[in-house]
């Protein structure tokens, strides 16, 4: 029997700590995924680096997104549509590397996510499905 296309869908959200960039996340952070790419141009950069309250007000952002964009709460951007490759220049706009940006998202410093990815990254075995726990 054939899964339905929602429900194919839906299995991608049982993955722990993964968050795959769908047309429908696609469509959710179409805006915020427009302002981190306007920071591709100094003029834009100057503009938000000036009031990034009031440069933010300028696009058809969410409330909520905004705010975990202020927060440069990457996680949250990434639930609220925001692609990684887009949000990369945000942190590049701070001055952060891909390293830095990313190991906030794990909750591990700097340094231990270096050593990891450098190992090999996170191990396969573990928690492989949230609705099943393993």
């Amino acid at each position: 029997m054939h899964k339905s296309v929602h429900d194919y869908l839906a299995d991608f959200d049982d993955i722990p700590g993964t968050r795959v960039y769908t047309t429908k996340r696609a469509r959710q952070g179409y805006w915020l995924n427009q302002f981190a790419m306007s920071l591709m141009t100094e003029e834009n950069r100057q503009k938000w680096k000036a009031d990034e309250k009031a440069y933010l007000d300028g696009w058809k952002m969410t409330d909520e997104q905004k705010e975990a964009v202020l927060a440069r709460d990457y996680n949250r951007m990434l639930d609220l549509g925001g692609n990684i490759y887009y949000l990369a220049k945000i942190f590049s706009t701070d001055g952060l590397s891909f390293v830095q940006a990313v190991s906030t998202m794990t909750g591990m410093s700097v340094e231990d996510y270096k050593a990891m990815m450098d190992a090999g990254g996170r191990s396969p075995d573990g928690v492989r499905s949230i609705k099943e726990g393993n």
